[in-house]
């Protein structure tokens, strides 16, 4: 008897992770895969689809399950996954994350926010969302966004059995990080036990979301002439926000000196300055505040202020909006 819920025309659950670099998405689909094929003795494979290795780019990880009776030949991306895992929210501004989903298939959001705010940013008109907050669990375990996040998805994969992941948990720890062996497993047994759901009926005979493979702005057809490169070599026109790992500088105006200690450091276009007259009248120049538009998170600001006027904060939904002083270029 299959103890597989539901699979493709292949015989495969399919299982797609979408996240940026630092959050640990890549682990989570090893970690993923080797749980259901050591504890359960499914057939998987696991693999992932990344750009250049940095924190803050785009990375899906995708993860295949089958019977012990199927054989694996396709390695290919998944398109059409029956589950995806979204680590971090702000990607549905770059990324299509929900691209492929089947009509019953569930999305896993890691946010704060409520069900009506996240399906209206993420386009999601029914099926089921599931939401756990999975960077405050990994805050106060001291541990990261992708144990958590894998407890949840064990919440939604219920034929997975919790306890091989948590063998494979201390398996991948216990070696060379014994001490994170135990914050890890209340990571991954708070994220199974937090995490919310909401279900929308899709109507019947609806098709899932049609998959869409991002394609090259400029090819032979539209390339211009020469081989010029258009893109800017700055970020003065993007929003950086979508790599940010879940933390932002918060500046404490009355503690700043004013050193630019941390517009040095910035890699970035991210602090505001204006001209003023120190108290003896000389021409000085004032830090006004963050743009946050152009910051990834890096927190080198927090790390090279002498004053501790910069400090990190956990980043909350429209906390970099309302908060942002914005660059006026002439």
């Amino acid at each position: 008897m299959s103890i597989l819920t539901k699979t493709n025309d292949l015989g495969f659950f399919e299982i797609r992770l979408e996240s940026i670099g630092g959050l640990g998405a890549n682990l989570a689909g090893k970690m993923l895969a080797e749980s259901g094929v050591l504890g359960l003795g499914l057939n998987g494979a696991n693999f992932s689809s990344y750009g250049s290795e940095k924190k803050g780019s785009p990375v899906k990880s995708f993860v295949r399950f089958c019977e012990p009776d199927v054989e694996i030949h396709d390695h290919s991306p998944i398109e059409e996954p029956h589950v995806i895992g979204v680590f971090h929210e702000a990607l549905h501004k770059t990324v299509n994350v929900l691209s492929g989903l089947k009509p019953d298939g569930i999305v896993l959001v890691n946010s704060t926010r409520d069900f009506e705010e996240i399906r209206r940013d993420l386009k999601f008109p029914y099926g089921t969302l599931a939401v756990v907050d999975a960077m405050g669990i990994a805050i106060d375990e001291h541990t990261k966004v992708n144990t958590s996040m894998l407890g949840a998805l064990f919440r939604i994969c219920d034929f997975l059995d919790p306890d091989s992941m948590r063998e494979v948990i201390k398996h991948t720890f216990q070696k060379k990080y014994p001490h994170l062996v135990e914050p890890n497993l209340r990571t991954f047994d708070r994220g199974y036990h937090e995490v919310r759901f909401q279900t929308i009926p899709a109507p019947e005979g609806v098709q899932g979301m049609r998959f869409e493979r991002p394609q090259p702005l400029l090819g032979y057809a539209t390339q211009a002439p020469g081989g010029i490169i258009r893109a800017q070599g700055n970020s003065l026109l993007k929003d950086l926000s979508g790599s940010r790992q879940g933390f932002v500088p918060e500046l404490d105006a009355d503690s700043c000196i004013h050193c630019a200690n941390c517009d040095t450091v910035c890699p970035d276009l991210c602090f505001v300055w204006e001209s003023g007259e120190d108290k003896k009248g000389r021409a000085q120049m004032y830090l006004s505040g963050i743009d946050y538009q152009y910051c990834k998170g890096c927190l080198k600001c927090v790390e090279i202020c002498p004053t501790g006027a910069l400090s990190m904060r956990r980043e909350e939904p429209g906390y970099a909006d309302s908060h942002r002083v914005a660059h006026v270029f002439q």
